[in-house]
């Protein structure tokens, strides 16, 4: 179990993230078409997978779009923006903001998600959503960067994500 604060105030999570160099659970989440996917989808491209509470916010839309742009020029790169927002909300955002560099993945038909990467919050007000972290995963989705953002209303590392990336 992680804490994490919510504007100072204490929460947890149900677990801890997948440690560096452990493989990343394997995980059936919806697209903004309403097709579920796997990991097996995105095999042979590096991932950044920014969890987030919801795109709906104000610092999860910053760290999306942010990492939109950031990917923009990376070869064999996918974001994969998870969050339990309804993938007609994740498609509905993608489009307001002009992102095109993004996957977005629900978790609405997969609660598991969060539990299995130990991100799902288990007290506090924003129970039933995931906490803000970021996990990079090379080519074999072995895990080479892993952050569990401490603060739910602080911005991820993006540097620290983008240089394990591109490793």
């Amino acid at each position: 179990m992680a804490t994490i604060t919510l504007k100072g105030s204490p929460i947890q999570t149900c677990g801890m993230l997948p440690k560096v160099g452990a493989k990343a659970p394997a995980f059936k989440l919806t697209q903004v078409d309403l097709a579920d996917v796997g990991l097996e989808a995105f095999a042979g491209k590096k991932k950044i997978v920014n969890i987030v509470p919801s795109l709906d916010t104000s610092v999860c839309a910053v760290s999306a779009q942010t990492f939109n742009r950031q990917v923009s020029g990376l070869d064999n790169v996918v974001l994969l923006n998870v969050s339990a927002d309804l993938p007609f909300a994740q498609k509905r955002f993608c489009e307001s903001n002009g992102l095109k560099n993004t996957v977005n993945l629900s978790t609405f038909r997969s609660p598991a998600f969060g539990k299995d990467y130990g991100v799902a919050i288990v007290s506090g007000p924003l129970v039933g959503l995931m906490s803000r972290a970021v996990l990079v995963l090379d080519k074999t989705d072995t895990v080479i960067y892993a952050e569990q953002v401490p603060e739910i209303a602080q911005e991820p590392n993006y540097d620290a994500a983008l240089f394990a990336v591109k490793k």
